[in-house]
């Protein structure tokens, strides 16, 4: 097909777009004024007033800027950072528009950690609620390539695509996920598409191409666990790449351009209408989602030039759109935040649909494209469609409480801007780079293999338990690295969750100086006697893998083993229930860094 008149049309566009892609013009930011820092045992606290057109902030110690050697943007979203872990330094902070723009400095302040009492106010005004919580772990989560749903190996001794099933129905009816995004529909292992595969259907001139058969079991599997598919389109079928010898991964997805665009269209425009046909254009347009590649801004991904994946993007979104004009499509899909002013600046040229801008960060808060949004006159949602502690396949730093506090601060920040910051992944069942070689170890997943949850897992549990009513938290005092969200449910509960972290990830074992003693008050209720409980995560609670380093630590559990880890692995209390009344209730308690509280007063 290399050389039809199509294909040389395509490569024709090609050339033509090679000049076009470029991002639009930055606003000019000035630097930040303001800075404010201030001084708390083990912390300098840093606070300044915003930039209009700032997207983030990059936080300056000594000259250079903060990070982390496993963080992919270190530039925060809000106008606070909270530096632990060193000594006195000159602080300042530039304004961020876009990846490469960078504002001037703001005037620098002196400052370092001092003694403190390492005392916390919360008070929590149960009266009136704020707003409707917002949920930003719902929308998606992801997954390893939906075609290991049909793995009938094992891994330790479980079975993969049952315990990878089971894994997502847990998201589906713990933590209330409406959708999974995974890579590699369209990879080989499901046979969508062939050259030569023989002689088409009745009825079919594109019989001898595709075969979606292994598509409808992997999307039948999902959408019985009460799941939505967000497609991601990709990768390449080894027929219709330009270069199949581009691949990525331990199963060689192809990361290639195809050799003929406009069979690429068909394959994406055929694709769509075969799920339209089976599961419903309505429940497609209500609920499914189609995302045009993965992360085509790092060579491991994509292997063709930037004009290359824009003409792509162009081609995929015009195939789902030919399908049903309110079918959604969206991108880039990028990694570490890259290719969106140039997505924005690319289809605002071509005319192509984006309704969804898409992106990845790891190791930090999202930043906020809003204000990149409003310069191109997009009102568009916002998904983070990876998100994690690490990008780093068996880095430890997320098995334990420190990945517990680390998700609840990503998604509080996250809270009201964007539409959905999907964990990256549900479980540990994961074999990009080989799979799992011990129980613990350092994998993506919020479930172990066995589907042990990890502290990760029970602090978005946590956060699901919260009500849809938001409720005001104020926190006063050595406040550092603690964070409060508090709810009130239809029936009168209130919770409250607190946690204490750090993105400092030297000190993810834990920190004392960082420890701080919480005297919590919520304040108007009713009066009428309650229950109060008091959940807790830390090293010694809700931990699965402390339980199993104390128990030796071997590579897989025994048959015995797995039944004392499914004993201990609960959500713990810090202390029994108890029966409070009145209109106020306080009580105090220490919280250690990584830790995480949730009280709830029901009743």
């Amino acid at each position: 097909m290399t050389n039809t008149p199509a294909h040389r049309d395509w490569q024709d566009r090609i050339g033509q777009a090679s000049g076009e892609i470029t991002a639009a013009a930055r606003p000019v930011l000035e630097a930040p004024t303001g800075l404010r820092a201030v001084p708390g045992a083990g912390v300098v606290t840093l606070t300044w007033d915003p930039v209009p057109g700032a997207i983030g902030y990059l936080v300056h110690r000594d000259g250079v800027p903060v990070g982390q050697p496993d963080v992919d943007v270190p530039a925060v979203p809000s106008c606070r950072y909270v530096d632990t872990g060193h000594g006195a330094a000159a602080y300042a902070v530039a304004a961020v528009s876009a990846m490469d723009a960078v504002g001037p400095l703001s005037p620098a302040v002196d400052a370092g950690p001092a003694a403190s009492a390492r005392e916390v106010s919360v008070r929590v005004d149960a009266r009136q609620g704020t707003r409707d919580l917002p949920r930003p772990w719902q929308l998606m989560v992801g997954s390893e390539h939906l075609s290991y749903l049909l793995n009938t190996d094992e891994t330790g001794g479980r079975p993969i695509g049952e315990e990878l099933t089971e894994a997502l129905r847990i998201m589906r009816d713990e933590l209330g996920v409406e959708a999974v995004r995974a890579h590699g529909i369209l990879c080989d292992d499901l046979g969508v598409y062939r050259e030569g595969r023989g002689a088409p259907e009745p009825g079919r001139t594109d019989g001898d191409v595709y075969d979606f058969s292994g598509v409808d079991r992997v999307y039948d599997t999902v959408v019985g666990l009460g799941l939505r598919p967000v497609v991601e389109l990709g990768f390449m079928p080894r027929d219709l790449a330009a270069d199949p010898s581009k691949t990525v991964f331990g199963y060689e997805a192809i990361i290639s351009p195809p050799k003929d665009f406009e069979a690429w269209g068909d394959l994406v425009r055929a694709l769509v209408e075969h799920l339209a046909a089976r599961y419903g254009i309505h429940e497609l347009i209500d609920h499914w989602a189609f995302e045009v590649w993965n992360e085509p801004n790092l060579a491991v991904f994509w292997s063709g030039t930037p004009e290359e994946y824009f003409l792509l993007y162009d081609v995929t979104a015009a195939a789902v759109k030919n399908v049903h004009p309110d079918l959604r499509v969206g991108g880039p899909a990028s990694a570490a935040n890259g290719w969106i002013e140039e997505l924005l600046a690319h289809v605002a040229e071509s005319g192509a649909a984006l309704d969804f801008l898409s992106t990845h960060t790891y190791g930090n808060a999202p930043l906020d494209w809003r204000p990149a949004l409003a310069t191109h006159g997009r009102d568009i949602p916002i998904w983070w469609t990876e998100w994690g502690p690490t990008p780093t396949h068996f880095h430890g730093i997320g098995d334990g409480p420190f990945g517990a506090a680390f998700l609840l601060h990503g998604m509080k920040s996250a809270a009201g801007r964007i539409g959905a910051l999907s964990h990256w992944v549900a479980s540990d069942h994961f074999e990009e780079l080989g799979r799992p070689p011990r129980l613990f170890h350092g994998g993506f997943g919020l479930l172990t293999v066995g589907n042990l949850r990890k502290p990760r897992f029970h602090a978005l549990a946590l956060a699901a338990r919260l009500g849809d009513a938001e409720l005001p938290a104020t926190l006063e005092g050595d406040v550092a690295g603690v964070e409060a969200w508090a709810a009130r449910h239809d029936d009168g509960r209130i919770g409250v969750l607190l946690w204490n972290g750090t993105l400092n990830q030297s000190q993810a074992t834990g920190a004392p100086e960082l420890a701080r003693t919480i005297t919590l008050t919520v304040d108007g209720l009713d009066g009428r006697p309650r229950t109060l409980t008091h959940h807790r995560i830390d090293h010694d609670h809700s931990n699965i893998e402390a339980v199993w380093h104390a128990m030796g630590d071997g590579y897989w559990p025994a048959d015995e083993q797995w039944d004392k880890l499914r004993a201990a692995n609960t959500l713990d209390e810090l202390d029994p229930p108890a029966t409070v009344t009145g209109t106020a209730v306080t009580l105090s308690f220490d919280l250690p860094m990584p830790g995480v509280s949730f009280i709830e007063l029901s009743g």
